[in-house]
């Protein structure tokens, strides 16, 4: 057995404090446990707030909360690698517990100290509880978690479902990741944040790890923090305001049980929609230094985002957990008070909305404030800009699972002086049923607007009868927001994202092409809305590849030119290729990872990007949080005549009025024509009559090739027809109205 050691409220000589804390001001890496080496601790009772672990003038206080466990243990781990505790200190309700939260003061150990919980418990599954005393407990509050490299989903999954005969038993040996205790104290140095406005704002949703993995990123420290941050110069010539990145709260890398079919290799969950640990920033996402580095390695990544005037949003899956359903392996909730954390049924048996095995009972107050105190964490402490809920809808049901409405957590996050200033994003529906777009709870919420995404693409492919659609969508879904008193900054604007085909491979396949999954090609979205004009996949054909080119500049432009925030799925600037596979969630392997080889193969589309974000900064019209008024847009077909909305061409100008164009030379005009043919057809517009000692000059047409394709600041083209513009087919032009001197 481990030795327990337990003392009284005695007073012992304290460590120096520089070896347990470091000098003041230091920012290396954690140093290690020096009661390691003495073996010696003081135990008191301690202090019930807050929860999680402080560090007090006398020790580290640790607190949890557990409502029906009936013993408990804080278990301290020699060395955080190690198989069994170096100490087990029982705790005695009578001394150590203050209405459910179990407490201890801990004296002797330091920095790097690796540690969890043991909690004994009825196992009585009709009645909610799981209690596991053989399983080693993360704390819900680690800020770090160590050992992850050790987690295997098959083992863990076999000794979190035990048999009535031995679930009391104790196994040595327990191969789990150990909370850890982290020196919270980092140098800032000054860098404010940048405070970005949502009308201002630009994101880009990426993966830490994909993002600099391949060998072509040429990062030192490919995969990390780190990596993100020497990006940087790159995401600033690019013009992108904010990184959305997705999830880098701790999870297991290792819980997928299937196997690539072609190479029998195990899949790995790559995207991190599984949260295990949701104080903790991700250990692999670290440099590899010591335990609970990848702490101070976020930080910095954040500063130096920061300091490039770049916002840090955090995609956070709050609607469940890596324990899965009764076969899912208990790492820390459900061992801790799976009755309180979870929404259970009459018999015990987990709710799932998510798709994942269980459901957070999120508007249990216990459970509310643990959401709570984790945004205010990483909003203060981290000093992230802002938050994506990943199915956000979960989030306003109740213990029933039923809609709230009105949401407690919903409004405490929206009204939490805390949070007050940080951006919220939802993804406003759930696997559940729920769908919410348009209609979510709150005022301060924005929302990913999906029909945006399926509009814009069903319209570029040329479906009939998308024309009012695709109006909707360029002019802020108002539509959607207007009538609950929301504004177009409310929609998050995207043609693509994680979740599905990358930008080049919508308009390269037909269908998907998911095998790899080892789902027999069934998993991934219903329906796509993609095309491949004439061949399927990467193929060597000019004219295809030249209506490829097209598509794909065409989406992006409405992207950008559309009144709501935009989202660019990070790759597409440089058309980065999944092969078709629309649901790469298992994927880390060059599927997913971006391939910098392309960024000079594809500059074409780099340069487009850029350049479309540029326009934008300059047109404050087209990134205003106010939907357009009668008198500041005019719609129009081809024959200057208000358009049917209902044919099935879908050809549309559009007619922007009371702008300002910033030109390199100071210039200004106002004025701005936007045109758009989705058609297998050339279209000859009859143009509106620009203000009066201005004319049209050609911004944009996406079927010339670069560099006419868009002007510089500075460089807009006369048109050799001043009243008439004719579109190729499928393809958008944008004219400009200037000071008639200028034209010719």
């Amino acid at each position: 057995m481990a030795e327990r050691k337990r003392t009284g409220g005695g007073k012992r000589d304290r460590p120096d404090p520089a070896r347990r804390r470091g000098s003041a001001g230091d920012a290396r890496m954690p140093l290690p446990c020096p009661a390691a080496a003495s073996g010696e601790i003081a135990v008191r009772p301690g202090n019930p707030l807050p929860l999680g672990v402080r560090d007090c003038c006398d020790g580290f206080n640790f607190a949890v909360f557990s409502r029906h466990a009936e013993r408990m243990a804080l278990l301290l781990f020699k060395d955080a690698g190690d198989a069994d505790p170096w100490i087990e200190v029982d705790l005695d309700p009578a001394v150590h517990k203050t209405g459910d939260v179990w407490h201890v003061l801990i004296d002797g150990i330091g920095w790097g100290q690796g540690y969890a919980f043991r909690v004994h418990g009825p196992w009585a599954p009709t009645q909610g509880h799981r209690f596991n005393p053989r399983a080693s407990l993360l704390d819900p509050y680690s800020l770090a978690v160590t050992g992850t490299q050790r987690w295997d989903f098959a083992y863990l999954a076999a000794l979190s479902a035990p048999s009535p005969s031995d679930r009391r038993g104790d196994r040595k040996g327990f191969p789990s990741a150990r909370s850890l205790l982290v020196d919270r104290r980092f140098d800032w140095q000054g860098v404010p944040r940048p405070k970005r406005s949502w009308s201002e704002t630009v994101l880009y949703e990426t993966h830490v790890r994909g993002l600099t993995i391949h060998p072509s990123s040429g990062a030192s420290l490919p995969g990390t923090f780190f990596g993100v941050v020497e990006k940087i110069p790159y995401l600033l010539d690019l013009g992108v305001t904010a990184v959305e990145l997705m999830p880098i709260q701790e999870f297991n890398s290792r819980d997928n049980p299937r196997l690539d079919p072609s190479t029998g290799k195990p899949l790995r969950n790559y995207w991190g929609y599984n949260t295990a640990a949701f104080f903790a920033p991700k250990e692999s996402y670290g440099s590899g230094g010591a335990p609970g580095s990848q702490v101070h390695e976020f930080k910095t990544m954040v500063r130096e985002l920061h300091r490039a005037g770049i916002e840090v949003i955090l995609d956070v899956v709050f609607n469940h957990t890596a324990e899965g359903n009764e076969h899912g392996p208990t790492l820390s909730f459900r061992g801790l008070d799976n009755a309180v954390y979870y929404l259970l049924d009459e018999e015990g048996h987990y709710t799932d909305f998510t798709g994942c095995g269980n459901t957070l009972n999120c508007n249990h107050p216990v459970v509310r404030d643990y959401i709570i105190d984790c945004l205010r964490y990483w909003a203060t402490e981290m000093q992230v800009d802002g938050f994506r809920f990943d199915l956000a809808s979960i989030l306003g049901r109740g213990p029933r699972g039923e809609l709230l409405e009105s949401p407690p957590l919903l409004e405490r996050i929206a009204e939490d002086p805390i949070l007050h200033d940080v951006k919220l994003i939802a993804e406003a529906w759930d696997a559940g049923g729920a769908f919410q777009v348009g209609r979510f709870p709150g005022q301060r919420w924005a929302e990913w607007n999906c029909h945006f995404r399926d509009h814009v693409r069903r319209y570029w492919r040329g479906d009939p009868g998308m024309g009012g659609a695709f109006a909707q969508r360029l002019c802020g879904s108002a539509d959607l927001y207007q009538k609950g008193g929301k504004a177009p900054v409310s929609s998050v604007n995207f043609v693509t994202c994680h979740d599905g085909f990358t930008l080049n491979d919508l308009v390269s396949y037909a269908g998907m092409h998911n095998e790899a999954n080892g789902e027999d090609n069934r998993d991934g979205p219903a329906e796509e809305f993609s095309a491949n004009y004439g061949a399927e996949g990467e193929l060597d054909d000019p004219a295809i590849e030249r209506i490829h080119l097209r598509q794909i500049k065409n989406m992006l432009a409405t992207l950008l030119v559309s009144r709501g925030v935009p989202m660019l799925l990070g790759g597409d600037e440089f058309r980065r290729t999944q092969r078709g596979n629309s649901n790469a969630y298992c994927q880390d392997n060059e599927t997913s990872w971006y391939d910098w080889r392309l960024l000079e193969r594809n500059d074409e589309i780099f340069r487009f990007v850029r350049e479309m974000i540029r326009i934008r900064q300059c047109f404050s019209t087209l990134r205003s949080d106010s939907f357009y008024s009668d008198r500041e847009v005019r719609w129009f077909d081809s024959d200057g005549r208000a358009p049917d909305w209902h044919r099935a061409g879908g050809a549309l100008g559009m007619h922007i009025l009371a702008d300002e164009w910033a030109t390199g030379t100071g210039d200004r005009g106002t004025g701005l024509c936007l045109l758009f043919n989705p058609q297998e057809v050339p279209v000859s517009f009859s143009l509106p009559q620009p203000p009066a000692g201005q004319a049209w000059k050609r911004v944009i047409d996406t079927a010339r090739a670069a560099p006419d394709d868009i002007c510089a600041s500075g460089a807009e083209q006369a048109l050799g027809e001043p009243e008439r513009y004719e579109v190729e087919p499928g393809a958008l032009a944008m004219l400009i109205a200037t000071a008639s001197a200028l034209a010719g």
